[in-house]
Parts: C-alpha cells; sequence; structure tokens
C-alpha cells in the first residue's frame, strides 16, 4: 500500500483526464497549476475535444498514452468518471484523484447511484480514490499541485489532511502568506475509499513530516483512525481541529449518561485516549504547529512571563490559569539574585516585569535566571515596542538563550512595523513568536496537554488478574437472554443488577413486595432501615413520579410508604405496569456517584463517570471515557471530574476507597466489552463511603437485535487484550509448565526483570548496539501495544510461590495494511539452547498468518549465528547485506 500511496504523493507522471483551456473550468485550474509549478514529472493532457492543451498533445483517452501514469487526476462532469474508471484498470493506472463532486449521498437517486458505481469499478479494477469532491493534493518539496486552489505554500515539515476541500483553500493561501511549510497537502473528499486513517499512517512514516494536522468533520472508520494516530501520536504529534459540535450523543436515550454526553465530548475523549492534540481554531492548529515543530516539549505546566509592560502580562496570566496552567513561583533567594541585576521598579514576582526601559541584557539576565530555576518549565518573553528598548536585539538575546536550555521559550512580539526586525531574528533562531501573549500561552498549553496526556497513555497500571476473579459470562449472557425471551428490550431493575452482579460489581440486594404484608415481613427481616422503590418496567426514573422512599425504620412506616407509592404511581401514571414495590437496606452514603454508558454512532460505546444522584443532569460533572480500561486508565477517568477531590477526602470528609472505585469501573468496561447488544447501562446512584461501594440503582437497555460482528470486539474502537492467544504449554526438555501470552502493560516490572537477566551480548544483538539502559519510557513502547497493529508474546515461568517471570518475548510489528511485519526476539540467557526461541518463533509464526500478514521480515547480526540457524530450520529465505543479514518468510 505504501508503494501505492507513493504514486499518488511522489508520482513520476500525472494525467489529467478533463483537460482544457476553458477558464474556470476544474481541468483547466488544476492543470495550469501542474504546469506553473516546478513539478518535473511527465504531464498528460487527456480530453477528446482537442489536440493539443497548452502546448501538450491532448490524448482522447488514457489507453493512447504510451506508458501507464502513475496518478490520474479527474476533473470533469461526475457522470463520466465511473466509466473512466475501466480505462484506468485496462492500462494498469492504480491511483485516482478525483475533484468532480457530483456524488453527494442523500443528495438524490442519481448521486448516489453514480458514487455507487465509483466505488464498484474502482473496486474491480485495483483502482484506489481520493475524494470525490476533493480539492487535489500537494507535494511542495517536488513541486507536486494537483489542486485547483490558488496558491502552494513552501516546502516544509507539517503534513495537512482536509475534509474540507473550501477551508483547506483557504487554509493554504493563509500557509502561503505566513511562509508556513508543509511537507504534504490532502484533500479527502467524501471518502470513497482512501480516508484519514491511511493517511495518517502514510504521513506517519514519511521522513519529511514531523507534524500532522488534521482537519475533520466526521470519521466513518474510527477504529482504524484510534489505531493510527495511536501508532505514531508519541513520535509526530498529530494536532486535530474538530468541527460540527453537536448534541447528537443527547439524542433519545432513556438513561442520563447518554444526555451528559454530546457526540462532540465523545470526540474530544477519542482524540485524548489516541494522544492527539485537539485544538479550537485554525489559528491554533498552526501556531500549535510550530510550538511542536521548534521547541522542546515542557516538564510542566509552570511557566514564567518576561516582560516590559504589565498589561500583556497580565492578559497572559490570566490565559494561563483559564487553560489550567500556573505561574512559577520565584523563591525569595532568586528575587534577591534578581535585585542585583534588574532596575529597582521590576515586580519582584512572576510576571517578571521589567518596566518600559528594560535593556536587552537585563532580558538577558531575567530570562537565563528563570530557565536555570527548576520549579520554571517554560518561559515566555513579552516585548511591546517602548523606546529605547530594541526589539532586534532583545530578538537576540532570546534566540541566544535558548540554545543553552533544554526548556522551551516563547515569545510574544506585539506591535507590527516596530517588531518586524525582531520577528525575523526570532523566526530565523527557531523560537516560536506570536503577535499577542494569549497565543503563545494557548500553544504552551497545547503543548503541556500533549506531555501529560502521553505520560497517563504510558503509564504502567497497577497488576490485576488477567481473569478478573467473580465474572460469570454465562449468567449474564443468561440475563440478557431471559430478557429478549420475554419480548423486552429494558432490563427491570432486578435484572439490571443481576447483570452487574454477574461482573463482580457490588450491588444492593432487593426484594419484591407484591403487598404490604411482604413489604413489612421483609422489612421486619432486614432489621433496620430500609429503601422502598416503586418496581414498574415502564418507569425508569423513580424519583420522577416520586417513587422513592428512604429511611423507613418501622414496619407502620413501611406499610404507610407502601400504600402512598402504589396510590401515587396510579395517579401519575396510570398506564405504567406496577409489580409492586422493592426493599432494600439502606446504605451508609458518603458519595452518589454515576457510572453509565451509552453507544456512540461513531466511536461505539462510551463510559460516563460522574456525580450521580437526581441532579446530574444539573451539575453535570462529568468525565468519558472508552473501554477497554486498566487500573491507571479508570484513575485518569475519575480524576477528570470535580468529585474526584472530594474522594480524596476534604476538610471533614474523610477519604473515600478509590481504588476499590477503579476497580468496579474496569469490571465496567468488561461487560460493555463482552456484550456489544447492550445500548445503554446505568448506575446511579453508586455510593461510595469509606466502607465502600455498592450500586444502589441500575439500568440498561437492549439493541433491538444483536450486532452481526465477524469479531468479538468489532464494536469497539480500540482492540482489548487479545485472550484467545493465551495458551499453556509443557517445555519439552524441562517439563515445566510455560504461559504463552500477549503482553500488557502491566507487565512493565517483568519486562524490566527480563532485560536485568540478559547479558550485554545478547542485547547487543537484540538491538543492534550497546543499550545504556532501559527507561520507562523505552520499557513502555514493549508493553504498551496496539494489538490490531502490533503483538509480543511473552513465556512466563512460575516459581515456587506463584511469583511469575518473563523468559523471553517475541513480536512482531506490522504495517497499517496487514501486508508485512517485522520479527524480533529475546530470551534470557538461562533458557539459550532449551528451545524457547523455537517455541515462540513458531507461536507469533501462527499468529501473524491467523492475522493476515503475508510474510515475516527480519535482520540479524551476521555474527548472531544462532539466529541464521533458528532462520533456516522455520524456512526463512536469507538474503546477505553488508553488516547484517535480512530473512523473509513469505506466509501462504
Amino acid at each position: 500500500m505504501k508503494q501505492v500511496l507513493d504514486k499518488f504523493f511522489l508520482p513520476q507522471s500525472v494525467a489529467v483526464v478533463g483537460a482544457t483551456e476553458k477558464p474556470g473550468k476544474l481541468g483547466n485550474i488544476v492543470l495550469q497549476n501542474l504546469l506553473q509549478s516546478s513539478y518535473r514529472g511527465k504531464i498528460y493532457a487527456i480530453n477528446p475535444k482537442y489536440r493539443h492543451v497548452y502546448g501538450l498533445r491532448c490524448y482522447a483517452r488514457l489507453s493512447q498514452l504510451a506508458e501507464c501514469p502513475d496518478l490520474v487526476v479527474f476533473a470533469l462532469p461526475a457522470a463520466h468518471i465511473p466509466r473512466l474508471i475501466e480505462d484506468c484498470g485496462e492500462i494498469g493506472v492504480q491511483c485516482a484523484l478525483v475533484l468532480s463532486d457530483g456524488f453527494q449521498p442523500g443528495v438524490g437517486e442519481a448521486q448516489e447511484d453514480l458514487l455507487r458505481a465509483l466505488k464498484e469499478n474502482a473496486n474491480r479494477h485495483g483502482v484506489r480514490l481520493i475524494g470525490p469532491d476533493s480539492l487535489g493534493l500537494m507535494s511542495p518539496h517536488i513541486g507536486l499541485n494537483a489542486t485547483y486552489a490558488p496558491a502552494m505554500p513552501q516546502a516544509g515539515r507539517l503534513a495537512f489532511i482536509s475534509q474540507s476541500g473550501s477551508l483547506g483553500a483557504a487554509v493554504l493561501d493563509w500557509a502561503t502568506e505566513k511562509q508556513v511549510g508543509i511537507s504534504h497537502f490532502v484533500s479527502t473528499g467524501q471518502m470513497a475509499d482512501i480516508g484519514v486513517d491511511v493517511l495518517i499512517d502514510y504521513f506517519g512514516t514519511d521522513s519529511r513530516t514531523t507534524c500532522i494536522l488534521l482537519y475533520v468533520e466526521t470519521l466513518s472508520q474510527a477504529r482504524r483512525f484510534m489505531s493510527a494516530a495511536r501508532a505514531f501520536a508519541r513520535s509526530k504529534p498529530i494536532v486535530v481541529l474538530k468541527a460540527g459540535v453537536s448534541t447528537i450523543g443527547a439524542r433519545a436515550t432513556f438513561l442520563h449518561a447518554g444526555a451528559l454526553a454530546g457526540n462532540d465530548a465523545v470526540f474530544e475523549a477519542a482524540f485524548r485516549r489516541a494522544g492527539a492534540i485537539r485544538v479550537q481554531t485554525v489559528q491554533e492548529l498552526f501556531d500549535c504547529a510550530q510550538a511542536l515543530a521548534l521547541q522542546p516539549l515542557p516538564t510542566g505546566s509552570r511557566l514564567a512571563i518576561v516582560t516590559n509592560a504589565g498589561g500583556p502580562a497580565i492578559l497572559a496570566a490570566d490565559a494561563l490559569e483559564t487553560r489550567g496552567g500556573m505561574l512559577a513561583t520565584l523563591e525569595e533567594d532568586l528575587i534577591a539574585l534578581l535585585d542585583r541585576e534588574l532596575p529597582p521598579t521590576w515586580s519582584r514576582s512572576n510576571p517578571l516585569d521589567l518596566s518600559n526601559l528594560a535593556t536587552p541584557e537585563q532580558y538577558r539576565v531575567a530570562i537565563r535566571t528563570c530557565l536555570q530555576t527548576p520549579p520554571v518549565d517554560a518561559v515566555l518573553v513579552i516585548f511591546t515596542p517602548q523606546r529605547p528598548t530594541d526589539a532586534e536585539a532583545v530578538a537576540h538575546v532570546v534566540v541566544q538563550e535558548a540554545r543553552n536550555t533544554t526548556k522551551p521559550i516563547f515569545a510574544a512580539w506585539m506591535g507590527q512595523r516596530s517588531a518586524q526586525l525582531g520577528r525575523a531574528v526570532l523566526e530565523a533562531g527557531g523560537i516560536p513568536w506570536y503577535p499577542f501573549p494569549e497565543r503563545a500561552v494557548a500553544a504552551f498549553m497545547h503543548m503541556v496537554h500533549y506531555r501529560q496526556n502521553l505520560d497517563m497513555l504510558y503509564e504502567t497500571p497497577p497488576d490485576l488478574p488477567i481473569d478478573l476473579p467473580g465474572i460469570n459470562r454465562a449468567a449474564a449472557c443468561g440475563v440478557i437472554e431471559a430478557v429478549r425471551a420475554k419480548g423486552r428490550l429494558l432490563l427491570e431493575e432486578a435484572e439490571a443488577r443481576h447483570l452487574l452482579a454477574c461482573y463482580g460489581i457490588p450491588v444492593n440486594t432487593t426484594y419484591l413486595a407484591r403487598t404490604e404484608d411482604e413489604a413489612a415481613a421483609i422489612m421486619r427481616s432486614l432489621g433496620g432501615p430500609v429503601v422502598l422503590k416503586i418496581a414498574s418496567p415502564d418507569i425508569w426514573h423513580k424519583s420522577e413520579v416520586h417513587g422513592v422512599r428512604l429511611g423507613i425504620e418501622t414496619e407502620f412506616g413501611t406499610r404507610q410508604v407502601f400504600r402512598f407509592l402504589m396510590e401515587n404511581v396510579r395517579q401519575k401514571r396510570p398506564e405504567a405496569r406496577v409489580e409492586g414495590v422493592t426493599v432494600e437496606r439502606m446504605v451508609n452514603v458518603q458519595h452518589e456517584l454515576l457510572i453509565g454508558s451509552f453507544k456512540d454512532p461513531t466511536f461505539g460505546p462510551v463510559i460516563v463517570f460522574g456525580l450521580g444522584g437526581v441532579a446530574t443532569e444539573i451539575w453535570r460533572d462529568r468525565a468519558i471515557g472508552l473501554p477497554p480500561l486498566n487500573l491507571a486508565l479508570a484513575r485518569h477517568l475519575v480524576e477528570g471530574t470535580r468529585i474526584a477531590r472530594l474522594l480524596h477526602g476534604f476538610r471533614h470528609l474523610p477519604p473515600a476507597p478509590v481504588e476499590q472505585l477503579y476497580e468496579v469501573l474496569v469490571r465496567f468496561a468488561y461487560l460493555l466489552m463482552d456484550f456489544p447488544e447492550l445500548a445503554e447501562v446505568e448506575i446511579n446512584p453508586f455510593a461510595l463511603s469509606p466502607e465502600g461501594g455498592i450500586a444502589l440503582d441500575a439500568a440498561a437497555r437492549l439493541e433491538p437485535a444483536r450486532p452481526a460482528q465477524r469479531d468479538p470486539y468489532e464494536h469497539l474502537c480500540i482492540q482489548p487484550y487479545p485472550t484467545q492467544w493465551i495458551k499453556r504449554v509443557q517445555h519439552p526438555k524441562s517439563g515445566l509448565t510455560l504461559l504463552l501470552r500477549p503482553i500488557r502493560p502491566e507487565d512493565e516490572p517483568l519486562e524490566a526483570e527480563l532485560v536485568q537477566n540478559v547479558s550485554r551480548e545478547s542485547l547487543y544483538y537484540r538491538f543492534f548496539g550497546f543499550t545504556p539502559g532501559f527507561d520507562h519510557k523505552m520499557l513502555a513502547r514493549f508493553t504498551h501495544i496496539d494489538y490490531d497493529r502490533e503483538m509480543a508474546i511473552v513465556a512466563v515461568i512460575e516459581e515456587e510461590g506463584g511469583r511469575p517471570h518473563i523468559i523471553g518475548v517475541v513480536r512482531i510489528v506490522g504495517d497499517a495494511w496487514r501486508e508485512t511485519c517485522e520479527y524480533a526476539i529475546l530470551v534470557a540467557d538461562a533458557w539459550h539452547g532449551k528451545g524457547i526461541g523455537s517455541l515462540l518463533t513458531d507461536y507469533i509464526i501462527e499468529i501473524a498468518r491467523a492475522q493476515g500478514y503475508r510474510r515475516i521480515t527480519a535482520t540479524f547480526l551476521k555474527t548472531n549465528t544462532a539466529m541464521r540457524r533458528l532462520f533456516e530450520r522455520k524456512g526463512f529465505a536469507i538474503r546477505p547485506g553488508k553488516e547484517a543479514d535480512y530473512a523473509e518468510l513469505v506466509l501462504r
């Protein structure tokens, strides 16, 4: 697939179908853009109406060309294109860029039929499409401008993917004027074939691209997008501008969770889980990209502001606080040190206002001191044009000080004519500058959140058993099937509680009373204060009909409340089916929480956590996550709410057992993963107190039919832990039982132990050089993997007492298109020569074959004779190289 995409973005030849000299026509504009750029490839004009177009020979059909062009651009009425795609197939064209509109779904049958024919013909003839209704694509470094946009920016390091052609054209025009360089631009159009995920994968491996910018309105392949974004977010920042803020997620949901989370909020959660940076404006898109390209990531959110004017510094401080940052604190000894060098009128605090008479040398002292101070994570230098301070001289100071630090520096050079020379110096020195301080702060905070998000995503979670105890999937399935057998989609409260209990989520036991005598007897047997609730399959939110009464302490009170609830519901909801009243023990409630889920149309199951109770939709204190969850992700989900501060203890409130809450969230995610037919589930409230947590009320709704899925986890946008690849085998030489299973993030301590048990020579063979050490960042790269495109199998033994040890790990890292995967293996030295490498290799080949890869490749040092023998035994073809050899196994 990469070779195909190279023909789109690095074509040796381009054919324009619909080429013409008529002004205003697409075929005229795109051909002129190609001819007037510095593109050196061959350009062919195709149009049966002409013999020549702008001096080029014009061919009637593609089949008349002497060679097959790498890229065909269609710029003619839509009705002709499906038939002409067949011409592409006849001569072997693989890449077609469709600029024409007229394929809009939902507009009319004619256009839908054209779109269907376009897709079918392209698929039948092996032609990959970008478009239709695309603005086109650009690769400035080769002078390729296959668009109808008015301008092409200079070559640079930013790849820009836009789902809007008109916005793409405006941004390109702006980038050209501002001299912002791009590596590639592409307008996806309607994404009849190639979508955002494929383009992220391509630009992610492009050496000319250091940052990927996205403008998206919707996503049709959420899982592929998440996989692609997660694959490159660590090495190439992905900055997303998402349009279309809506409340689609609050459509006709029965429960609070769906009403609390709109579709845009789910996109926000998905971008965060993918490691992407979300911005709100086109300006922020490029401001953020510029900062990421020029400056290192900050280690924290503490900013020092150095300025010659108080007003702009106050605006910067306000913007910093609004976005969640903080001003770095200056200690007294540091202030005393600065007193010796700065003017007497300086502010003696952060922001460091040096006054309107600040000299370049005073700027230097302030900047250098801040950069050398540990509590400072970054510095913002603000300059306003005031005599006698020289804007250019101060800019030189900023550039010089930036060379001697690993902390990021931002500049706000205010004014216009008087600031131009200084801005030129900053730009040449690699310092991101902004005309206003608020924009600089926004760029800084985007970098802060990006760093924090990456740290969160690759945090080593506390260990949990792979098979959580207390989960009974068969019993849960029985609950759901029983509901369906009765012709219902809504689970009654008792059924919903039973479903949760099947996944080890603690629930308060309820008892159904059909008469007041039964209610009194139940209260007597429970022996304490009880809660009575109306029991009706037609009433979900019982508080709306005054259907709940708390703290009933006597049998007499129980009888009275029973009669009240029954009479009241007959008046308020006479049509409702009423089965009686449920009675349950009164529970100590310190915090009422909400744990819920609903199905998002793009990303599938969504988890909502926040403040519960009857006022949950008023306070709207909620955080959104996507399954699967581990304990670390569950903790960050909770920390994303305001109620989290109370859970950790506040004033007279003791801390709650949040570790239990995290495990409940993990179990809740397991439930959503295992049952795609769950449309909505809600626990409200989940009562949490120092004694523990328990679900006091539950509800659930099923999809009308169980989704038809080839993959049991197809409904998820993130591949969960692949338990199907867990197996136990007996080691033939030692007789020990080995556990072979996929690696997981919780394995980081075991992986570190494995590395410690491997000799320097073995590490040299594995990593093609001596490695000084393995820190968390490197180990996280090996243990936090995307199972959709990578697999690592560990061999685990257990010593007496049950403590596990990893004695070997084998992995394959695949390309995005499941064509080729690269193999690597590491075995503890004590287990060399005992068949562990052979066992692991056989298993990973089996997995690669099952996942549809066509070939496995590996590179190994010539001196690694043991590896050579292993490859030869497994049927790899070996091709010699200069320092290392190359092995390849074709899978059939």
